[in-house]
């Protein structure tokens, strides 16, 4: 594995567990010499998940529309920046640089990126691992939604297979490796 995606809140939450799991996944991914391909910004969940990641030698890219540098704040200290017009270029550009997606605690432009990552994983656009952190319990309603889908009929039990709700990195790492991704 040599990029993971990572879709995180350009806010903090108000749970501070959510700001360690975002350092703890950028520390993580820099011992395992893991490129992290994100939004770009310096704020939020994004901003520690990139500064715990660089601080700790990792290498970050980021892609950022140009109308969001200014509200995001684009990261300046990164090892690349890709600047793209709309949102869709952002999230095209995203899943196709990755390996696999990762998504941490964040709002309704997570849930948009989950939900388009998953859904072409489905349609048999990409067959890389989605992965939801459910850091300080944040997705319990959105995976007990999948487990909906699934039992009245709108999802098969080989459409989740792509998609796997996690509470910590060690399970992130033995799915990932399950894949067949090695660190």
């Amino acid at each position: 594995m040599k990029q993971l995606t990572v879709y995180c809140g350009a806010n903090p939450g108000r749970d501070p567990a959510f700001r360690r799991a975002a350092e703890e996944t950028g520390r993580w991914l820099a011992r395992r010499h893991i490129r992290m391909i994100y939004g770009g910004g310096r704020t939020g969940l994004m901003g520690a998940c990139a500064d715990a990641l660089l601080a700790a030698g990792g290498e970050a890219v980021g892609v950022i529309p140009s109308f969001l540098k200014t509200r995001e704040e684009a990261h300046t200290g990164l090892t690349a920046m890709i600047t793209v017009e709309t949102m869709a270029e952002r999230k095209e550009k995203m899943i196709a640089m990755g390996d696999a997606f990762l998504a941490l605690p964040g709002g309704p432009g997570t849930l948009e990126e989950i939900a388009e990552t998953y859904s072409l994983y489905r349609l048999g656009r990409h067959h890389k691992p989605v992965l939801v952190y459910n850091a300080a319990h944040c997705y319990d309603r959105l995976d007990s939604y999948f487990h909906a889908m699934e039992d009245n009929g709108f999802l098969s039990d080989e459409d989740r297979r792509g998609l796997h709700f996690i509470r910590s990195l060690e399970e992130a790492e033995a799915l990932l490796r399950a894949a067949g991704f090695s660190f």
